[in-house]
C-alpha cells in the first residue's frame, strides 16, 4: 500500500516493491482463525480455478457526435465491440451516470509549476467539491523530485481541498528556494541523485498501489506541463500499469507560458501527455496558464465522467497468455466518435 509521505525511495527496489507492500499487511487482531479443514479434492480445485479464470472485460467509454457534444442515450443495438478485429458478443451494456467513481488527482509540484500552482489548487478544489457524490472517493498525490501521498482515499472534498492547498513547490533546493525552476531547480535537481519531475513514476505508483484493487469506474486526472525528468519507470510501463488497472487518464496541460516561451518554444510535454491519455481512453486538455480555461477543463472532465457507458464481454480469445489485446468500439450515427482505451492485457497463466 502506498503510504502517506514520500514513496519515491521505494522505486529504488522496484523488483521487490510489491512484496514489500504485502509485508505491511499484518494480520488483524480481529481476523478469523485460520481454517484447519482438509484441502479440497482435486475436482473442487479445478472448478474453483475455472471460475477464477473467466475473464470479463469492462469497457468504460464516452461517445460524442460530429459537433463534439456528448451522446447520452445509446443502447447495445447502437454500438459494436471488437477485439483484435474480431467482433465480441456483449453481455452487458448500460449508461453509467451514477455508478460510484474512484479518482486519483496527481499534482505536478516541480519548479516549472510555481506560478500556476495556485490556479490548480483553487480549480481542483472546486472540481472535487462538485464531482464527488456519496459513494465516490478520491486521493491526492503530488510529484516533483519525489512522489508524495498528500491525502489518501476519502469522500470528503474538504479534506482533499485542505491537502491540495498545502501542496508546495519542491525543487532540489527545497520548496523553490534555489535555482531557476526547471533548470537546476524543479526538473533537474542541483543536489542528490539525478531526479526531476517524476511524472511516469507517479502514474505507475498511483495505478499499481492505489487504483489496482478498486472496482468500477476509475480515472486519474493529472495537472502538469507533461514533461518528465528522471523517472525510473518508462512511459510505456506507466501506461501499461494504468491499462492493467483499467484507469482512464486525463491530462490537463498547464504551464507558465513565460517560462516555456509562449507555451511552445522549448515545450516538450504534449506528445507524452497525449499518448498516456489516448492509450487509456482519456484525453489531453491544453489550458496554458489561463484560469478560465482550467475551470472549463475540469467541467468537461466532469461531464464526460458523468456521461459514460460500460460494455462488458467475455473475450472469444480465451487464451491466458498475458498478451495485449486491441479494442475498438464503434457506435452508429453521423460522425460518432468513441473515447475508449486502446486495449487491455489478458491474464497470464500464473494469475
Amino acid at each position: 500500500m502506498l503510504n502517506r509521505g514520500r514513496v519515491v525511495a521505494l522505486l529504488l527496489t522496484l523488483p521487490v516493491f510489491s512484496a514489500a507492500g504485502r509485508a505491511q499487511l499484518a494480520p488483524s487482531p480481529d481476523a478469523p482463525p485460520v481454517s484447519t479443514a482438509p484441502a479440497p479434492a482435486p475436482d473442487e480445485e479445478s472448478v474453483a480455478t475455472l471460475k477464477l479464470n473467466v475473464n470479463l472485460v469492462d469497457l468504460f467509454f464516452t461517445v460524442k457526435d460530429k459537433n463534439g457534444e456528448l451522446v447520452p442515450h445509446l443502447t447495445a443495438n447502437d454500438c459494436t465491440v471488437s477485439e483484435d478485429k474480431v467482433a465480441q458478443k456483449l453481455k452487458n451494456f448500460a449508461a453509467e451516470t451514477h455508478q460510484p467513481l474512484t479518482l486519483g488527482i496527481l499534482l505536478d509540484t516541480s519548479g516549472s509549476q510555481q506560478r500556476v500552482l495556485p490556479l490548480e489548487q483553487d480549480a481542483g478544489s472546486q472540481f472535487l467539491d462538485r464531482v464527488l457524490k456519496q459513494k465516490d472517493e478520491a486521493f491526492l498525490l503530488s510529484f516533483d523530485v519525489n512522489v508524495d501521498l498528500l491525502q489518501d482515499f476519502t469522500n470528503s472534498p474538504r479534506l482533499l481541498a485542505r491537502a491540495m492547498q498545502k501542496a508546495e513547490i519542491n525543487t532540489a533546493g527545497g520548496n523553490g528556494a534555489a535555482g531557476i525552476p526547471g533548470a537546476g531547480g524543479g526538473t533537474i535537481p542541483t543536489v542528490g541523485d539525478p531526479k526531476g519531475t517524476l511524472l511516469y513514476d507517479a502514474v505507475y505508483l498511483a495505478s499499481n498501489e492505489k487504483l489496482n484493487q478498486e472496482t468500477g469506474r476509475k480515472a486519474m486526472i493529472i495537472l502538469t506541463d507533461g514533461d518528465d525528468q528522471g523517472s525510473r519507470i518508462k512511459i510505456n510501463d506507466a501506461i501499461a500499469a494504468a491499462q492493467k488497472s483499467n484507469v482512464i487518464i486525463y491530462v490537463i496541460l498547464i504551464a507558465d507560458t513565460g517560462f516555456y516561451g509562449n507555451f511552445g518554444m522549448g515545450y516538450y510535454g504534449y506528445s507524452a501527455a497525449k499518448k498516456m491519455a489516448e492509450e487509456t481512453g482519456g484525453r489531453v486538455i491544453n489550458v496554458g496558464n489561463n484560469g478560465k480555461k482550467l475551470e472549463a477543463a475540469f467541467q468537461q472532465i466532469e461531464d464526460e465522467l458523468r456521461t459514460q457507458y460500460v460494455a462488458s464481454y467475455t473475450p472469444s480469445n480465451a487464451k491466458l497468455d498475458g498478451t495485449f489485446r486491441h479494442i475498438a468500439v464503434e457506435c452508429r450515427g453521423d460522425g460518432m466518435k468513441v473515447q475508449v482505451r486502446k486495449g487491455y492485457y489478458a491474464p497470464s497463466p500464473e494469475n
